[in-house]
C-alpha cells in the first residue's frame, strides 16, 4: 500500500519541504495545502498521515494518534501567526475581528489570549485574508497565519499593531505554543505498523538534517523575493521549535486545558503517541 500523507504548505516546515522534493516522497502518495484543509482531509478518512492544526488532535483524539519527536511550535516569538489590529488589544472589545480561513490552533490560541489577557469577546468572521488588506473595513483587527503572516511580521503596515500570538502565550502561561503536529488515524496505525515507522522516519529524519541542508533548502526558496536569507535562517530552527518534547507537550496540555476552560473543545484530551 502506498501511504497518503499531507504536508503543510507553509515555509514553517522548510525542512520536510526540502527533503520531499529530495527523495523522501518516495513509495508516499503526497497532498500539499493549507492546515485547514489538511485537518479536514483527514478526519475524513482521506489521508492516513498528516500535518494537522494541534488543535485537530483534540478534536478527534478518539480517531488519531500523535506521532513523537516532531511538531511545530514556538518559545517565544513565532513571527507567523499574528494579530493585526487597528486598535491596541486592549480596546477590541466586542469588535469584528477577522480570522484566517487557513488556521485552526491559531483560531483556538487567538480567543484564549483575547479571553484572558485582553477581556475580550469579540464577533469573530473566518474569512479569506490577504497581506495586502490585512484589516479590511468594518473590522478592529485581522488573524494571519504562515507566509503571510511573516510578509506581515517584516513589513507591518502603517498604523497597525501587530501582536504575535506565541509571544502573547509566552507571556500568559510561561510555556511553549504547539500549532501544529503529526497525526496518524488509529486504523492506520493499527492495520500499517511499518508503514507508519517508514512515514515517521521519514518525517523525523528530515528536521533532524535541518542544520546540514539548510543553506541548500534556504537557497530554493529565495528567488521570489519576499523574505532575505537572513529572515528566514533567524525563522527556522530558531522562532520555530520543531521538537515534541517534554517540555513541549506540556505547553500543548496546557493550550488543551485552557481550550476546554473556554469552552472552545468539549473537554482536554489525554495524549496518546503513536508507537513508532
Amino acid at each position: 500500500m502506498v501511504p497518503r500523507v499531507g504536508h503543510i504548505a507553509f515555509l514553517n516546515v522548510l525542512p520536510l519541504t526540502y527533503a520531499l522534493a529530495h527523495g523522501a516522497a518516495e513509495g508516499l502518495d503526497i497532498l500539499r495545502a493549507v492546515p485547514a484543509q489538511l485537518n479536514d482531509r483527514l478526519e475524513a478518512k482521506n489521508l492516513d498521515v498528516s500535518g494537522v492544526s494541534s488543535i485537530t488532535y483534540a478534536r478527534h483524539a478518539e480517531d488519531l494518534l500523535i506521532l513523537p519527536d516532531v511538531c511545530i511550535a514556538s518559545d517565544g516569538d513565532v513571527r507567523s501567526v499574528l494579530l493585526v489590529s487597528r486598535v491596541p488589544a486592549e480596546e477590541i472589545g466586542t469588535q469584528r475581528v477577522l480570522l484566517s480561513d487557513k488556521s485552526a490552533s491559531s483560531h483556538v490560541l487567538l480567543k484564549i489570549i483575547l479571553h484572558r489577557r485582553y477581556d475580550a469577546a469579540p464577533t469573530y468572521e473566518v474569512r479569506p485574508l490577504t497581506p495586502a488588506d490585512p484589516v479590511p473595513g468594518g473590522a478592529a483587527a485581522s488573524m494571519f497565519i504562515g507566509d503571510d503572516a511573516l510578509e506581515l511580521y517584516h513589513h507591518p503596515p502603517e498604523g497597525i499593531y501587530i501582536y504575535d500570538l506565541a509571544r502573547e502565550w509566552k507571556q500568559l502561561t510561561g510555556l511553549r505554543m504547539v500549532f501544529g503536529i503529526w497525526a496518524a488515524a488509529r486504523s492506520f496505525a493499527a492495520a500499517h505498523p511499518a508503514a507508519l515507522r517508514m512515514v515517521h522516519g521519514r518525517i523525523a529524519g528530515a528536521f533532524r538534517h535541518w542544520a546540514r541542508v539548510k543553506d541548500a533548502a534556504i537557497g530554493e526558496v529565495l528567488a521570489d523575493g519576499r523574505f532575505t536569507r537572513a529572515e528566514l535562517t533567524e525563522y527556522l530552527g530558531h522562532a520555530v521549535v520543531w521538537q515534541l518534547d517534554a517540555e513541549t507537550l506540556e505547553g500543548l496540555r496546557c493550550f488543551y486545558r485552557y481550550a476546554a476552560e473556554d469552552g472552545l473543545i468539549a473537554r482536554a484530551p489525554a495524549i496518546e503517541l503513536a508507537q513508532v
